[in-house]
This record gives C-alpha cells, structure tokens and sequence, in this order.
C-alpha cells in the first residue's frame, strides 16, 4: 500500500506499511547458514564468487518469511526487512541533501555514496582467478587438466554495480601485495564505521597479533555471502581453522528434513562446482534483481530468475582464457594500472607470454569487456531467464539443470547405496518444491492464514491464528 495516512500525535504524513520500529524486528528473524571450510583461500574466494549468484536463487526456494509484527506483507523472504533495520546510512550516503554533512567522526565523513545498506547483497565479486603456472598446466585431451586448479577467472564486466572502496585501505592492500580483487572487497567493508566496540578492546588490542579490530567490520556487514580468513592462532593448542566461506541467504524452514535436505543440497553444490569446475558467473546487477524478485510472493513457483545458459568453465582459444583481473579503481586510486606494465596484460595460452591488450577510454580492455565465459558463447547472450524449476531441472539441451548435475557428481564419486537413498529423498523433494508440486513455507502459511474463518481479509494475524 502506498497511500498515506496522518499520524495524530506528530502531525506527520505516515505511509500505509508495516513499521517496525526496532532493530529486532530484522534482527530478530531466523535463517539457515551454512560456512565451508575451503582448501586454500583461492577457493574460499572461488566459492564466494559462485555461491553469490545461488543466494537470491536459494532464498526464493526457501521464503518462509510472509508475516511481519502481526501483518501479512506483500513479500515472501526477511532479507529486505533486516537489511531496512540495520541501514545506518547517512542522508549523504543515500544520495540525499544532508544538512548535517560532512561529520568528521565518521568513515568517510557521512558524505560518500553508499548505495547498500550494511545488510545486503554483495557488492563485487573477489576471485582472481588461477596462476599463470596453472593455466600452463598439462593438457589433457586438448584442454586443461582440471586437476592442476579452478581455470575460471571473473572479469571486470560482471562487477557493473558501483562499489566504492575507502582508497586509504584500498592503497594500504595493494602495497602490502593483496590482489587487485581482494584489495577491493576489503576496502569496500571499511567504507562504514563498526557497529559495537567492546570497553577494553580498542586500544587494547594488539593488531599484530589479533583481529579483533577487522571482525568488528566484518561482522557488522552482513551480505548474502561472506568470506571469512582464518583466525590467527597465537598457541599451538588452538584450533587450526582454515579459509572459509559462509552461505547466508537461505530461510529457516518449519522441520528437520526441509533444513537437512537444503544443508545437504548447498554442500552439494559447492562439491559439484569444485569438481567440474564450473562458471555460474552473471553480472552482479542481475544477481541484485534476482534478490529482488526474490522477496516477491510465491517467486519459486511464480518468478523468473536470471542465471546462466553455460556452465562450463573458460577453455583455451576461448576470448578471456588467462585474462588476469584488474580493479576498476586501479587508475583512480593509483593513477596507474596494478600491474607492472602501463596495461593490463593477458596470458598467451600457447607460448606463456605476456601481451598487451587494446583499451577503451576506462582503462578496461576491450578482450575483457568482451570475453565470453562458456566454450562457443556471446557473453551477452550467456544468462538468460528461467523459472526455479529449469534452474533446478534444467532448459532444453543446452542447460542441465543443478539437480542432475548433483546426481552426476553422486555417480563420479562412487556414492553408497545408504547414504544415495538419503540424498535422493533430499532430492526429490528439492525437485518437488522448484516445481510448485510443493509450496514453500511462506506460501503455506499465508494461505493457512487466508483460509482461516478468523481471518478477516484486512492483513491482522489475530491471536487464535498464530
């Protein structure tokens, strides 16, 4: 409803909407996340990137989210209400004229745009892609020997949302020898202030030797995938934990097998990626109307969602094989390129070495705004729209679909009988639910509600319904 309404005690025009005037009322929301130990922090980054593009997918299959403060809502998922409550920008971050601006106590002096809240999608993928040594590898067959390392790089077309980055940090990175990619992901978190400090643990803290400083950024934003570097470990009886990648986006379901089939299905996922190396990469501003639409009532069995036509990683004689990553704020914050040359460079496949790439006017070569990401594809034609249940499916002869392939991947490895038998109930009803032959919780419940003879058709929840 749009349509406003006036408040008697302030005098104050108020929309017609559901307000929820604390915190908690996103805070407070369930969800199910899942956090993978990688091998290496290459493919902690790799599935970052990857599981990005399934978060609005999975958060549609799972919408569980239609009541809020007693209110039927016009949406399916809690992610834009916790996102709401905790946006602590700025009237200056938001784009709009702030009287109170610049404030010196804050990031940025409250004034730089920020166009998320803390609470959101990603803002840039971070994958840098295999090392030279990689994709020289042996070949076997003609192609690359998949077993030498993940071959798919992320190219600077699919980051097309702006993100901005604190430039001190971002300086800071680059000349400590962090990538370009990452550089850019962890200078786009210290772009907000820390949410919490603890008394004690401000000056205290010996940032030499302990994080506390960066989880404090870190953990007050929270997007729909996070990356998470391993803790230092300062005796040697304390845990060894690796790099890790957390999977956020997925709401909490109403029984044990709903949430273990989802669990289950995610491992999956990362495992089918992994093994066949595959490229699920579309531009981040599709992945942002993805989770838009994803919010929207009944969007599993109804909505339509971006994602993409050709799975297969990049092969060599393919535009953008060995195309090495380079930030688009390279040149601002540098005045220069990140790489030693005065252009990008791209690997030759067949003789190892390094030649220039053509530029346009924004210091992004035209190979990379170009290069296509499956054998034989249009990078504009390589993600088209599908219905959860092609994604799931798969479409025509060109798209598997993610089920088959989990089921590809349970005959590579040989899986037994016992735990198949499990995985295929999993299955079938994830198969079930993508196909609206089972409606997902929101759904459920808002038509428990509707249906109900208390129900008086005006969005209250009375007592004797909940």
């Amino acid at each position: 409803m749009t349509d406003e309404t006036t408040d008697p005690e302030s005098n104050e025009n108020v929309r017609a909407a559901i307000h929820m005037d604390a915190m908690a009322f996103g805070m407070g929301c369930c969800c199910l996340q899942i956090t993978f130990q990688a091998k290496d922090v290459d493919e902690s980054r790799f599935m970052y990137d990857q599981l990005a593009v399934l978060a609005p997918i999975m958060m549609a299959l799972t919408a569980s989210t239609p009541i809020l403060r007693g209110r039927i809502a016009d949406t399916d998922a809690r992610w834009g209400i916790i996102s709401e409550s905790v946006d602590d920008r700025t009237l200056a971050e938001r784009g709009r004229k702030d009287p109170n601006a610049p404030r010196e106590e804050l990031a940025g002096r409250g004034q730089r745009r920020i166009y998320k809240s803390r609470y959101d999608s990603i803002s840039t993928y971070i994958y840098q892609g295999a090392g030279e040594e990689l994709l020289m590898s042996d070949r076997k067959g003609g192609g690359l020997n998949m077993t030498s390392g993940l071959a798919n790089r992320v190219l600077n077309m699919y980051n097309d949302i702006p993100v901005h980055i604190d430039e001190e940090s971002y300086q800071q990175l680059r000349d400590a020898g962090v990538d370009p990619a990452l550089a850019q992901h962890v200078a786009h978190l210290f772009i907000r202030d820390p949410l919490v400090v603890f008394d004690g643990a401000v000056e205290e803290v010996d940032d030499e030797t302990q994080t506390e400083h960066w989880e404090s950024i870190q953990s007050t934003n929270w997007q729909t995938v996070r990356w998470k570097p391993p803790p230092p470990r300062n005796s040697p009886n304390d845990p060894h934990i690796g790099w890790r990648t957390e999977f956020r986006s997925m709401e909490i379901q109403m029984t044990d097998f709903e949430n273990a089939a989802f669990t289950a299905f995610i491992v999956l996922l990362t495992r089918v990626i992994l093994a066949f190396d595959l490229n699920l990469y579309i531009p981040l501003s599709r992945v942002d109307a993805n989770m838009q639409r994803a919010h929207s009532r009944n969007a599993a069995a109804k909505g339509k969602f971006f994602f993409r036509r050709h799975l297969a990683p990049l092969e060599e004689g393919d535009d953008g094989f060995g195309v090495r990553y380079t930030s688009m704020f390279s040149r601002a914050v540098n005045g220069d390129s990140t790489t030693t040359s005065s252009t990008p460079i791209r690997v030759n496949g067949n003789t190892g070495k390094e030649i220039e790439e053509e530029e346009d006017g924004s210091g992004v070569s035209l190979q990379r705004k170009t290069a296509p990401c499956a054998p034989g594809s249009d990078e504009n034609n390589a993600y088209e729209e599908m219905t959860m249940a092609e994604i799931m499916t798969g479409k025509g002869d060109y798209f598997p679909g993610l089920i088959p392939l989990v089921q590809v991947y349970l005959d590579y490895i040989n899986c037994d009988s016992i735990t198949r038998k499990r995985l295929s109930l999993y299955l079938d009803f994830i198969e079930k639910r993508a196909t609206g032959q089972l409606v997902t919780p929101a759904t459920w419940i808002r038509d428990f509600v509707r249906s109900h003879p208390s129900y008086k058709g005006d969005s209250v929840v009375p007592d004797d319904i909940a």
